[in-house]
């Protein structure tokens, strides 16, 4: 059980509430199964999200869903997630502001995962949530520093190591692109300034799309703390959005079952 103050609220039990992102197609995966209903081991991609946020201490789950909705819905029968849609699929900060109604009353810390990352580790939830926590910040960006770090977005930071933005490949300078940490698409975000910042977002970028990584830039230029919480292993915060990819996944999943 986690300690510290209450993150409810609410005057509940202690811990986060967690918004899961499942709603894309996953065009490279060259399907028509959602992305996050691929199985790795055996188990749709998108379970092991919910598995890692509940072992993790999340105790309320929000999932985003919109393509395949009610198949992916039909995956948990009973289970006690809730379930937003989003029905045009404008982009990460877009599908985040799609659960602004059932965090309202809530005033404690959002972490956002994603659903097609099936081999993020508790542990690394938790250590995202604690350093969010000790260093007050308004946002904590988990990150990592893969072998090649291309078709990623770059992390930019001060001197001191704040965090200052986060630029989409697309749209990063050639100075930008020599950055090797990379954002993961894994956050922890202080809930009041989460959804004030994404109803303030602009799509003026290559993709035309409300990216929740803007969120980083709206915060600095408020003058709110946002840092980085260090995954040493990027393998364990890989997206999955090829077949190539879910293959590697599922033999790393089966190595670590064999430890």
């Amino acid at each position: 059980m986690m300690t510290g103050r209450n993150d409810t609220g609410t005057g509940a039990q202690e811990g986060f509430w967690t918004i899961i992102l499942a709603a894309g197609k996953g065009k490279r995966m060259r399907s028509d199964l959602a992305k996050v209903l691929h199985p790795v081991c055996g188990v749709p991609m998108l379970i092991h999200s919910v598995v890692a946020a509940r072992a993790a201490g999340a105790r309320k789950i929000v999932v985003v869903v919109g393509h395949q909705a009610e198949r992916i819905r039909g995956l948990f029968g009973k289970d006690e997630l809730i379930f937003v849609e989003q029905h045009d699929l404008l982009g990460t900060g877009h599908a985040v502001l799609q659960a602004r109604e059932v965090f309202k009353n809530y005033t404690g810390n959002v972490v956002i995962l994603c659903g097609d990352v099936p081999l993020i580790q508790p542990k690394t939830v938790q250590a995202l949530y604690n350093r969010h926590r000790s260093e007050e910040a308004v946002v904590t960006v988990l990150t990592t520093i893969p072998a090649e770090p291309a078709g990623y977005g770059r992390v930019v930071k001060a001197k001191d190591g704040r965090v200052l933005k986060i630029v989409e490949e697309k749209d990063a300078t050639t100075e930008e692109k020599q950055i090797r940490e990379i954002n993961t698409g894994i956050y922890c975000v202080e809930s009041r300034f989460l959804f004030g910042a994404v109803k303030s977002l602009g799509n003026r970028n290559a993709q035309g799309e409300y990216y929740l990584t803007d969120i980083i830039e709206f915060a600095f230029n408020n003058g709110r703390r946002v840092i980085s919480a260090p995954a040493s292993d990027p393998e364990e915060v890989m997206g999955i959005n090829t077949r190539e990819e879910l293959e590697k996944a599922c033999r790393r999943m089966e190595a670590r079952g064999r430890q």
